[in-house]
């Protein structure tokens, strides 16, 4: 990795990315710790407290924006559930399929229309946001007269900015950096509450004293983490490769095919996606929680304290849910009946398989069972820090999402970087 970011460095146009890249993401950073007038954030810090519900959930991917209500609080979430959006409905709308399939034109296309249901989405969650913090917690300095209206005003155009400019940033990062920019600036916002993590495991260990039990917990945890990061990477990398043989064909005097290659199903193939549409849908009841007030001992009360964060109960049912989900994303991003025409349309067999029926179904075999796998292994990194939690007592911050979108985004940058080293090292080759 190193070794890496040094030879890219003396590359004098990627030192150029790496140094645009880097300028962008201390941009965002300072945006992070910029505050929008007219709010309480001393107030604001009620509505994060445990990780139990979709405001800490959200604080966690702004990187504690959120909680501080800055103008990036939306962070990226409304251009994350816009892209979710508009793929699923990829597949559910044949026109958006087509235009799916047009290339790089129609991709431009579809990029636009992410863009217009960003701004909805975050023009929705603003004013959402201003309305739970003006009623619930009683965040807004005004809220009688003329200048409540404007308050309003000011508070939803700066979350909503905040929101796009984000957008922006990461679409010049695209253009102008290395990685991929949505992505790096999630990793940012994920990797700044470290700090956070590590003034908790200082805080546990001078509560006791130094204690050979407290010294023994962190390392410990410190182990399991290292552990986590080397089981991800592995995962990450980890694919099924299913044999392909394509038969030879003679065009005019040349002879086509005959070679052997693979189709590569990666075991982890919905990456982080599962998770999150679980934990949403999980955080929903103790959001609403905060907004109904159950009466303690009651039966709502009970009812949504069931799902509750710290609960093993929450933690079965979060991997049943992650497990559900990784099936469905991997349902609308793969279909082996294509697959397989594709094979055949290109006389290409699997060997041992015949043609059509038998190797749709085979290939759904496989993507079935690596399915499976890939499910297990999410759900495990996800409610770790549930257990980890029970066992130490310890509000374990960075979560297995966390730690799957850093590990992830950190082996596709490099990987960018390794390719565009390697483009310039044939290119001189070739000159």
């Amino acid at each position: 990795m190193f070794a890496t970011l040094k030879n890219a460095w003396h590359i004098a146009e990627l030192r150029k990315k790496i140094l645009f890249t880097l300028m962008i993401i201390v941009l965002f950073r300072i945006g992070s710790g910029i505050p929008v007038p007219f709010l309480d954030t001393a107030k604001l810090q009620e509505m994060v407290q445990g990780s139990g519900n979709l405001f800490g959930y959200l604080d966690v991917l702004s990187g504690g924006a959120f909680a501080q209500a800055t103008i990036f609080a939306l962070s990226i979430t409304p251009y994350i559930t816009s892209s979710i959006v508009i793929q699923l409905l990829t597949v559910a709308i044949p026109a958006l399929e087509r235009m799916a399939k047009e290339g790089e034109e129609g991709r431009k296309r579809i990029q636009k229309i992410t863009r217009y249901v960003t701004v909805a989405l975050a023009l929705l969650q603003a004013f959402a946001y201003y309305t739970m913090v003006r009623n619930q917690f009683g965040a807004v300095n005004y809220t009688t007269g003329w200048q409540s209206v404007f308050a309003a005003l000011v508070i939803i155009c700066a979350f909503t900015g905040g929101a796009m400019l984000i957008v922006y940033m990461g679409e010049r990062i695209d253009e102008h950096g290395i990685g991929n920019g949505i992505s790096l600036i999630l990793f940012a916002g994920i990797v700044s509450r470290g700090p956070a993590a590590l003034r908790t495991f200082w805080g546990h260990m001078t509560l006791n004293n130094f204690n050979f039990g407290s010294i023994a917990t962190v390392i410990g945890m410190v182990i399991v983490f290292l552990a986590l990061v080397v089981a991800i990477i592995i995962m990450t990398n980890a694919e099924r490769r299913i044999p392909v043989q394509y038969a030879k064909r003679v065009v005019g005097r040349k002879m086509y095919g005959g070679q052997s290659t693979f189709i590569p199903i990666k075991v982890n193939m919905s990456g982080v996606m599962p998770i999150i549409f679980a934990s949403s849908l999980l955080a929903i009841p103790n959001t609403i929680r905060l907004f109904v007030h159950p009466t303690p001992g009651g039966f709502w009360d009970s009812l949504l304290g069931a799902f509750n964060y710290t609960t093993i109960w929450y933690a079965v049912l979060y991997f049943v849910l992650i497990l559900a989900f990784n099936y469905f994303y991997v349902a609308i991003q793969y279909n082996p009946i294509e697959m397989s025409n594709n094979l055949r349309n290109n006389s290409g067999t699997i060997p041992g398989i015949r043609p059509g029926r038998p190797t749709s179904d085979f290939i759904a075999r496989i993507i079935s069972r690596v399915t499976l796998i890939g499910g297990i292994f999410l759900g495990l990194v996800a409610t770790l820090p549930i257990i980890l939690g029970k066992l130490t007592a310890l509000n374990v911050s960075l979560g297995g999402t966390s730690v799957i979108i850093v590990v992830g985004v950190a082996l596709d940058t490099f990987r960018q970087l390794e390719s565009q080293m390697m483009m310039r090292h044939y290119k001189g080759f070739l000159e």
